[in-house]
Formats: structure tokens, sequence, C-alpha cells
């Protein structure tokens, strides 16, 4: 890996790890440089490692900054100069702490989602680059379509894929979309809050885990009493989380939520997963009733300058047809009705991918690579469409 040039050199490990070394770590404090070194570079993450430089991902790839390593004592000072008294107990007493750091004046400056854990007796961290500003659809190359789902008043939108695939971008900039839009009360529940938004037509009030509420089962417990019209779920990782989703979604409220799956059809297989293969067939009637969308998205790198990376996605709005399928088990036929319906803002990653290929976002190569079907890809890329299976039968 090549070496990325930072302003000055972290100071070379001496071994020693006395208190002199952690206080001389705090008052030079390497993490705020390296978060201010990877807003400069527009990186979009950190990850510190004691006996490693420090790296970040340029672009999709993991690259060392120049400077030398950086000692455990370093990153420990610099962490906990950073948390509160409670933050510090929970490190100490879990190995682990996630929480949010804002680098420059509120209002006016990135933010940095963090994890520190610990590792092999040491603290390691890992930083993700959020922007303050919250980028609009346009901006961040997403179909036109999703501006269609957050007009839904009620219901569920969940956002699928890994992490890092930008599920948080995507969910910020559709509720503040419909921040400039509707007069309406949005209560947020994060683990941490990632990005912070600034109230226009909307009320938004945001409630992080561990600062302002105990845990996700206090968030939700109270959440129906705060008068909410629209409601994020960072994200849909138990019975519990899931089960309150669909009881605002049936009470009249939209929800937007993010669960990790690769595809449509797999998100409602992870959804059923959670739960007993009893309470199964009642799941599928709450989804077939309550989910109005769900967008998967992956990142890949871009060819285009001052554009590292772009979103392709796979778009499923519920219609008649993918109701019938969710209820008849038939999962695996969502990307039949998905492919046959473009002209209603569904779109697949095939399709989504052959339009930033056509824009010049991406080349065939990077395509191909992503492609769920490459051959399918390269027919579509021809101008060969597919025909969609029949499913009504």
């Amino acid at each position: 890996m090549s070496e990325v040039p930072v302003n000055g050199p972290p100071e070379e490990d001496d071994g020693q790890h006395d208190e002199a070394h952690l206080e001389e770590g705090k008052k030079k404090n390497l993490l705020k440089k390296f978060f201010k070194a990877v807003i400069s570079m527009k990186c979009s993450d950190l990850h510190l490692k004691a006996g490693l430089p420090a790296i970040v991902r340029v672009k999709g790839d993991l690259r060392p900054l120049q400077g030398g390593p950086v000692t455990g004592d370093q990153i420990r000072a610099g962490i906990f100069e950073l948390l509160s008294e409670k933050q510090k107990n929970i490190y100490d007493e879990r190995g682990a702490i996630d929480f949010a750091y804002d680098v420059g004046p509120q209002g006016d400056a990135d933010r940095f989602r963090v994890n520190a854990f610990q590792q092999r007796g040491r603290m390691s961290v890992a930083a993700r680059r959020v922007s303050r500003e919250i980028r609009n659809f346009r901006e961040l190359y997403l179909p036109d379509s999703l501006e269609k789902i957050t007009e839904f008043n009620q219901g569920m939108v969940l956002l699928a894929g890994i992490t890092g695939s930008g599920k948080s971008t995507t969910i910020a900039a559709m509720i503040d979309f419909i921040n400039q839009r509707d007069p309406v009360h949005i209560v947020t529940i994060e683990d941490p809050i990632e990005y912070l938004f600034t109230d226009k037509k909307a009320v938004i009030n945001q409630r992080e885990v561990g600062i302002d509420v105990i845990d996700f089962h206090d968030a939700l417990k109270y959440l129906m009493r705060e008068d909410p019209d629209i409601v994020l779920i960072g994200e849909m990782r138990d019975i519990e989380t899931f089960g309150a989703a669909v009881h605002a979604a049936e009470t009249g409220h939209l929800v937007f939520g993010t669960i990790h799956a690769s595809s449509s059809a797999q998100t409602i297989s992870r959804i059923l997963d959670l739960f007993p293969i009893e309470e199964r067939r009642s799941i599928r009637a709450a989804l077939e009733f309550n989910l109005k969308a769900i967008i998967c998205q992956k990142l890949i790198p871009s060819v285009k300058e001052n554009v590292p990376v772009v979103p392709t996605v796979e778009v499923m709005i519920t219609n008649a047809s993918i109701r019938k399928l969710i209820r008849e088990e038939r999962d695996n036929e969502i990307p039949d009705v998905i492919k046959g319906c473009y002209a209603d803002g569904m779109v697949d990653f095939t399709e989504s991918l052959r339009r930033l290929v056509d824009m010049g976002f991406i080349d065939h190569a990077t395509a191909y690579a992503a492609a769920p079907n490459p051959d399918e890809l390269k027919m579509a890329l021809k101008g060969i469409k597919g025909r969609p299976a029949g499913i009504l039968g």
C-alpha cells in the first residue's frame, strides 16, 4: 500500500506506558489531527491500531498515512479526551464504545462515527467520516423514485445494505427532503446520531442511545407518547425493534429503518429469520400490508474526477404483485416484478449499473464486477432487455 502524506508525523514510540507519556499523548491528541487529515483528503474512514501507522480508506482502498506507527497509549489518550466519564466507564466495562464526534464548531464541521474497541489488550479505532452537509438525491446520484417514496404517509421504508454502503446518507437525504416539504414531527432513534438535522418545515427530535436514552428498549417504549408523524429507527436488529416499527406503521406512522441485507428478497428473509417459525405467517401479513418500499444499496468506485464512489441501487416499491408474492411466500420472484416495473420507479442492480455506465460514472470492468448477473448486464449494455417472467399464475 502506498503511503498518503499527512502534515506532521506522529511521535515515535519509546515503548514506555507511563503517566507522562499519556499526558503527552493528550496534549498533542493525534486523533484530532488524523480526523482533520481525513477531512482535508476527503477519505471515508480512519483506522488506528497500536504499532501501525494511521490508515485511511480512499475510494474503497486502505492506505497508510505517512509518519510512522502510533502507540496504544496515544490512541487511548486521544479517545479518552473525547469521551464523557460515563462513556469511559462503558468502554472499560464492555471493551468497546460507539460515539459521534464533531470536528470544529458545531454547525460548521464534519462529524465522525467512531467505534473504539479492545483487541489484544490495546485500543483500536475505526472512524467513519460523515459530512455535516446533507446532500440531496441528485448530489448523491440516486434515482428520482426516492422522492416518490418520501410521499408515503404511513408504512415502512427499509434501507438495506452492508456496513459502509451509504444507507445512513440516503436516509438522511430522504428525511431532509421531507423536512423541506412537510410540517410534520420526526423522531429518530440512533446509535449513534450520524447527521444533525436543522428544523425547516418539520420539527425533528433526535435521540441518541446511551446519551439521550438508556437503550433502544426504552426509546421504543416511549416512542408513541412523543406524537411522531415519521420515525427513523437506526437499525432493525432484533424482534423488538422490528415489532415496534410494525406497530408504528400499523398506527398510521411512516417508519424508516435500516437492515443488513443485499437484496429486497433477502431483506424479507432476514426479517422473517428474526422470528420463530410459528410467528412468520403473521409477520408476512404485516409486511404485505405495511411494507411500502425497500431500497438496497452498494457503493462502487467511480471513474469521474471528484466523485470517489457512486451508489448502485435496487428499488422495490410495493404494488399488488409484490404483495401477492409476499403473501404466497414467493420472495424469489420479486426480482421479476422489479424488472417489469422500471416505468413505475423500480430498478434492479442490472439496470442501475447500466445507467451508471451510460452516464460515465463507472467503467465496464467495475460494472461487471458489481453485477449480480454479468451476462444479463452485458445484454443490457447492448440494448437487449430481458423479458420479465409472469408471476400472477
